[in-house]
């Protein structure tokens, strides 16, 4: 038998489920043991319940792939790299981060090119190779994004993806 929360682990789970939204078209469970001690062991001054809403999200696009001539110069290295990342070994949220992390301070500081190097997965199918596509497709870095592809086998191959930056616009 699970043990019993604690007032304070409760009122910390109410901020937790208060901050997160489902996926859309899931539906939040609730805990029967988390329901329990709330219903038993709640302090008085914890706000009700919130009910979350699913989010409408739309379908979401896939960056669009860098213009030929683009990529062909910085494969030759004509147009050069100027910053890169590796998220081997990095979870899928840390990797996240990091990567929108990377690109708006790349972006900021005027680099219009950048490697971001995912690795192929065990079997190819790597969850950040997977992923990636839609964490740039998605605020905030579909506004600075220009274009996607994959890089050329000296820079990572089916592991690594260039990524093309709009230009920074003046304030």
């Amino acid at each position: 038998m699970p043990r019993k929360l604690k007032a304070e682990e409760v009122h910390l789970w109410g901020h937790v489920t208060a901050t997160v939204r489902p996926l859309p078209g899931k539906v939040v469970p609730v805990a029967k043991t988390a329901a329990r001690a709330r219903t038993e062991a709640a302090p008085a001054h914890l706000p009700p319940p919130v009910k979350v809403a699913a989010a409408k999200a739309g379908p979401v696009r896939p960056p669009e792939a860098i213009e030929p001539g683009r990529q062909r110069r910085i494969v030759r290295g004509h147009e050069p790299l100027e910053a890169r990342i590796d998220l081997h070994g990095m979870t899928h949220d840390r990797a996240r981060a990091a990567l929108e992390g990377f690109l708006l301070r790349a972006w900021s500081e005027g680099c219009r090119e950048a490697l971001v190097i995912t690795g192929k997965g065990l079997r190819g199918d790597g969850v950040l190779r997977r992923f990636t596509p839609e964490w740039l497709a998605a605020p905030p870095l579909r506004e600075i994004v220009a274009g996607v592809s994959q890089a050329h086998r000296r820079h990572g191959g089916e592991g690594a993806l260039y990524i093309a930056l709009k230009r920074k616009t003046a304030p």
